[in-house]
């Protein structure tokens, strides 16, 4: 195994006047950034926000709610004028930015008002598309995006009874069962032969259709719009083959438009929308775009969790926060109409694709179908119980393996009869429930039980889980039941354990644990065990194995050879070395207080120290660690896998953070008077998660399976810390107190 040299950063912050930071646009996607931005540094920017709307930020998908009957204004309002004066934030409603000057730094509006700005953030989202028929301009033909279109369609409906809905998505739908709760007569067209036909697959949309003309909904399928038929009011259409039908107003939902003028006028780089890079700036280094107006990679999303994740990465670049940036997103529908549920994930017609489950059930009305394609979990489409959505979005982001679908599947048929109750039990701790604001089981239950909380209302009011498409609902519901129940409420670890009961890859039918286990008889028996021999003797399906399995040998075997207290004896011919892989510990020191040199220096000379002393050392994946000596919580640390901060009682070590979707705050291991004890704590706790986990498992992943309590009662042994310390430096090329 060859050794690489460990890289290590040093940031050194210094204070300075807030930053002019002005937001166009007070929807969903832009507040988000807000919302995040305060989140991370409250004190660094002076904030404006222009809206064009006269209402504070809202809900804009629960619309369809307020439609449906299911909610009123105040109801789907996220942020009220009171938060926004509560943190200093400048807010311009019923005013359109009409002109960006990138040069002088200055926005104009169409009441004259002019802003200067430092950082300019364009969240300007979309509109309606309106397709170029004939009789679009009379009077009855409306669009669905917002409150006033809300109010339009209310007054519509108190004189008109006939409503022609133009298109069979997700949007449409609901706004077709928003007109049917005000009591009008609803047909939907749609050009196809099936409803919401980028999402569903036949079966589903069958069953979707059934459902809602049972709701008194009507459908015209397989119909093309020639032309709106009207004089100055609506009163009908007229279709390609020459049929038509009559209607009092005729609404639109077809798709959406990128608000693109503003930014295109001003000379930025345009594709179908703005196009912006990874961290969310457009080819104007000082503007950046996030939301339904933003083009990422070619792609413009207009969901909501994709918009909140482009909005997590942009604050975290402009608050300064180690962050890899936006990579894209797999986007997933969600549709709840009068307790009909429908959800997607993927692209289920997708040339290459194979079924791998399908299952209906005609009692209770519900049908499953999930395809892959090379082996990987590819789609999914769910109708009637949509509990596994947010299971199965993960399973595509992570490219999960069909067998660890097959596992997965297995595990909940074993965990008994009562579905809900049975899926959140098995569900990991680290998996997200909420997407869209990326809260995961465990952060619902540890509010749940540090609040005893009742209801998902109130789990909502302390965690926004289910307060954006509301998809996730059923699930936060049974999370409350669950942590009500004697099972649910056992201790964390206990509750909903995290081990990998898939197998480690392809190649095999052995999951991480088996592979350890076999391995430690295996080199006991043979001090000089190779990869190769050992894959041979666990009857490994290939010879040379794969790019998963071969450098999680490799390490399971040098770690055992670490506890031998054995040099590593094998290598690994026609595949890159683990210690080329960059799994190594990566040192950052945070000082942000200008006056305090020392301080700044003293950060620098740890993360030296602890650089020098792990360098070489390979981990089960890229472990960052940060040094902070200023006493600061807001900076990186909390975000980090491992983290050593100087506080007024000494020193705290800190693990089990990350900055991923959904973010994970680190918990604070322990306590030492003095540096040097608290470097030893650090390097156990390093040491010990290197001994006990499994491969490609991240820190926070390892703490949620064996449990905090376990790894302090290991940490605050001294014997123990001293051994597992002592064991390290053996390894390493500098000991620490040589450094």
């Amino acid at each position: 195994m060859r050794a690489i040299n460990t890289s290590w950063e040093l940031e050194v912050g210094s204070a300075m006047e807030r930053t002019r930071l002005l937001i166009i646009g007070n929807g969903m996607a832009g507040i988000k950034c807000v919302e995040e931005i305060i989140q991370l540094a409250p004190d660094q920017f002076d904030i404006t926000v222009i809206g064009d709307e006269q209402q504070p930020n809202y809900n804009r998908i629960m619309l369809s709610k307020m439609l449906q009957g299911g909610a009123e204004l105040n109801d789907i309002i996220l942020n009220d004028y009171s938060w926004y004066a509560e943190h200093g934030i400048e807010l311009i409603t019923g005013e359109r930015v009409i002109d960006i000057d990138p040069h002088a730094r200055t926005v104009l509006t169409t009441a004259g008002t002019c802003r200067t700005y430092e950082r300019l953030i364009i969240a300007t989202g979309s509109s309606s598309f309106i397709p170029a028929l004939p009789g679009v301009d009379l009077e009855g033909v409306i669009s669905f995006r917002n409150i006033e279109d809300c109010s339009r369609m209310v007054e519509y409906s108190q004189r008109y009874k006939k409503a022609v809905v133009i298109g069979g998505g997700l949007l449409g739908l609901e706004a077709a069962r928003g007109l049917l709760h005000l009591g009008m007569e609803v047909v939907v067209v749609h050009n196809t032969s099936y409803l919401m036909n980028r999402q569903l697959d036949e079966p589903a949309a069958g069953m979707l259709q059934a459902e809602l003309e049972g709701q008194g909904m009507l459908f015209r399928l397989s119909a093309d719009t020639k032309r709106i038929k009207g004089k100055k009011q609506v009163t009908g259409l007229e279709f390609t083959d020459g049929t038509e039908l009559k209607a009092d107003i005729v609404m639109m939902a077809i798709g959406i438009r990128p608000n693109v003028a503003l930014a295109k006028n001003c000379g930025l780089q345009m594709g179908r929308a703005i196009v912006v890079d990874d961290y969310m700036r457009t080819s104007q280094p000082h503007i950046y775009a996030v939301g339904e107006c933003a083009e990422h990679r070619g792609i413009t999303y207009g969901l909501v969790a994709p918009l909140y994740e482009q909005a997590k990465a942009l604050a975290a670049h402009l608050c300064g926060h180690e962050h890899e940036g936006y990579r894209g997103s797999i986007p997933y529908s969600k549709l709840k109409i009068s307790g009909v549920d429908v959800f997607s994930v993927g692209n289920l017609s997708e040339p290459g694709t194979e079924t791998v489950i399908q299952q209906y059930d005609g009692i209770r009305r519900t049908y499953k179908r999930i395809t892959a394609k090379n082996g990987v979990v590819h789609s999914a489409v769910l109708f009637g119980d949509t509990m596994e959505g947010t299971t199965l979005v993960g399973m595509v982001r992570s490219s999960a393996s069909v067998s660890e679908l097959a596992a997965m599947t297995a595990a909940r048929a074993d965990t008994g009869n009562d579905g809900s109750l049975s899926l959140v039990a098995s569900m990991p701790d680290q998996e997200t429930v909420c997407a869209c604001n990326a809260v995961s089981k465990r952060t619902i239950m540890n509010t749940i039980r540090e609040h005893n909380l009742q209801s998902a209302e109130e789990v909502r009011a302390h965690t926004k889980a289910s307060g954006s498409c509301g998809g996730c609902l059923n699930i936060v519901k049974a999370l409350v039941q669950y942590a009500h129940t004697d099972m649910g409420n056992t201790s964390q670890a206990a509750a909903s354990p995290v081990q990998r009961k898939a197998p480690l890859c392809e190649c095999t039918d052995l999951t991480h644990a088996d592979v350890c286990s076999q391995l430690r008889e295996l080199c006991e028996s043979d001090p000089g065990l190779t990869t190769v021999a050992a894959m041979a003797r666990l009857g490994w399906r290939s010879s040379t194995g794969c790019g998963l399995c071969m450098p999680a040998i490799e390490y399971y075997i040098d770690i055992l050879h670490e506890k031998q207290g054995l040099q590593q004896t094998h290598k690994v011919s026609d595949h890159q070395d683990l210690a080329t892989s960059g799994n190594s510990l990566y040192v950052m020191s945070h000082s942000a207080d200008a006056m305090s040199g020392a301080l700044a220096e003293q950060g620098r000379r740890l993360a030296s120290r602890l650089s020098e002393s792990w360098s070489g050392i390979v981990f089960p994946t890229r472990v960052n660690a940060v040094v902070n000596t200023i006493n600061d919580p807001i900076l990186v640390l909390h975000v980090q896998p491992i983290g050593l901060m100087r506080s007024p009682i000494g020193w705290e070590v800190y693990a089990g953070g990350h900055s991923h979707s959904p973010i994970c705050e680190a918990q604070l291991v322990g306590v030492e008077e003095d540096e040097e004890h608290a470097l030893q704590l650090l390097m156990a706790c390093l040491q010990l998660y290197r001994h006990t986990s499994e491969y490609d498992e991240r820190m926070s992943e390892w703490l949620d399976r064996i449990g905090l309590t376990t790894v302090r009662e290991q940490l605050l042994d001294l014997e123990q810390r001293a051994s597992l310390v002592d064991s390290i430096q053996r390894r390493v090329r500098v000991p620490l107190e040589q450094t």
